[in-house]
């Protein structure tokens, strides 16, 4: 039996601004909380409006994008991570324990429909 596909994290690396560091501090924050998520940047995802942005994916589940990411929200990010691994779709019941994160997401994209 495999084991199910782990999300994945994507940063935007050309956004204005954007933080070099961000990744390599995302990855740290995911495994100092004892998750396991794959993290990768891309070029442009189209949310310069609101830099730096970051996807979330995973395999039949809810797809989010959030702006205006920077390492103060690393601690959000955690436990947005804790609920969506515990969401059997990805959708979130109530967004409040992400605290400013929650007033960061830019889109919802719902899974494929197989």
């Amino acid at each position: 039996m495999s084991s199910p596909p782990l999300p994945t994290l994507t940063l935007c690396r050309s956004c204005r601004n954007a933080d070099a560091a961000l990744p390599d501090l995302l990855e740290q924050a995911v495994a100092g909380a004892g998750l396991e998520a794959r993290v990768q940047q891309v070029d442009c995802m189209s949310g310069c409006k609101q830099p730096q942005t970051l996807a979330v994916r995973q395999s039949g589940k809810t797809a989010y994008l959030f702006g205006e990411i920077s390492a103060r929200d690393l601690p959000d990010i955690v436990t947005f991570l804790r609920l969506f691994r515990d969401s059997p779709d990805g959708n979130l019941a109530d967004a409040r324990p992400l605290g400013e994160l929650r007033m960061k997401a830019l889109a919802r994209i719902p899974a494929g429909m197989d």
